[in-house]
């Protein structure tokens, strides 16, 4: 099929594309020089807002919980009561310590007379040494009793008081987990709370992303719902483990200041640049599926035939393909016209695309 060209001036003929003729019937393609060159891919990923430490908060004692006095959401101080337990149990074991003391006391001091009474006599000779040294014995058994008894009145003191679940640390409550009337044991979590403080934006990342380490670990957060609110962070931690209900990697961005509207939870997006390579780039229209895989059609200049190539994709950045293998620099692949190719089919080249 021969293209004639329009009468024009010498400037219109200058413009005219110079397209050589071909033979009726072959298919005609367009055809891209597959060129290695670095790409350096900007990442953009959608995460949210988080803690950076959670507190799980829970009762260091046992008992029935009488009241909850938090919603999930409130901001509570260290010292602010956020549930309480019936405390009759602890009350008693408190009455108990107390009369225990008082008994204690009470001997000591009967304990106290006796021995100097014993050492009067012991100073004018009127008694023996076996009781001078058996009142003295007993007084120092009182004493350690009332240290004893002491002891537990303070123990029985902190019991009761834990009876008041304070968190110790101030945050916002993120989740409950126990209601009035429930018996709940000690070290079991009622509450889960945010720490006040630093705060990470969480990212889900693809795992062959992070197969080769970043350009640089700050990455720039931008507010989804304002982007004009936006911060950096620098890459904190990521997971030795693939989620098994994403299938990706969870990546912590450490943010290096927290503006007030990125609050726990809300939506940013992240910004990362991964450090360059060197790689094949083909576009989008070069690739088709082959053999339940993906392929391109590569060019043979000396017979004008097209062969299908199997490739490996690294991954997609923009309208291109960057490609693991399969394709090496120089070769010619179709990039328009792929449509109607067979194996061995000989074409007319009607141009070359550029990437």
């Amino acid at each position: 099929m021969a293209g004639a060209v329009p009468a024009a001036g010498p400037d219109r003929a200058a413009e005219a594309p110079v397209r050589a003729p071909s033979r009726p019937g072959l298919a005609e393609i367009r055809t891209v020089t597959a060129r290695v060159k670095p790409v350096a891919d900007t990442v953009v990923l959608t995460g949210d807002v988080q803690a950076k430490f959670l507190s799980n908060i829970s009762f260091r004692v046992s008992g029935k919980i009488a009241e909850r006095k938090v919603e999930v959401g409130d901001h509570v101080a260290a010292d602010t009561v956020m549930a309480r337990l019936e405390p009759q149990e602890q009350k008693v074991n408190l009455d108990t310590a107390q009369a225990a003391l008082v008994s204690a006391e009470a001997q000591l001091t009967q304990a106290r007379l006796t021995f100097e009474r014993q050492k009067t006599l012991m100073r004018s000779g009127y008694t023996t040494r076996s009781a001078y040294d058996q009142a003295e014995q007993t007084l120092r058994t009182t004493q350690a009793a009332v240290e004893s008894a002491q002891a537990a009145l303070g123990t029985a003191r902190e019991q009761l008081s834990y009876t008041d679940l304070t968190p110790g640390v101030a945050g916002i409550v993120t989740a409950r987990n126990a209601e009035a009337g429930q018996v709940v044991q000690a070290g079991q979590t009622v509450f889960t709370l945010a720490q006040d403080g630093p705060r990470d934006a969480v990212f889900t990342v693809s795992e062959t992303l992070l197969a080769v380490p970043p350009e640089s670990k700050q990455v720039e957060i931008v507010l989804q719902s304002n982007p004009a609110v936006r911060t950096t962070g620098t890459v904190r931690e990521i997971s030795p483990a693939i989620d098994p209900n994403s299938g990706g990697v969870r990546v912590k961005i450490g943010l290096d200041r927290v503006p007030p509207e990125m609050g726990l939870g809300a939506v940013v997006i992240g910004r990362g640049r991964f450090r360059p390579q060197d790689a094949v780039t083909l576009p989008w229209s070069a690739l088709f599926r082959w053999q339940d895989g993906p392929a391109v059609w590569v060019l043979d200049p000396a017979t004008r035939t097209v062969q299908p190539r199997p490739v490996r994709i690294a991954r997609y950045a923009g309208s291109a393909l960057v490609l693991a293998g399969g394709v090496e620099g120089g070769e010619q692949v179709v990039s328009a016209g792929i449509q109607l190719l067979r194996p061995g089919q000989e074409v007319a080249v009607v141009g070359e695309g550029a990437l």
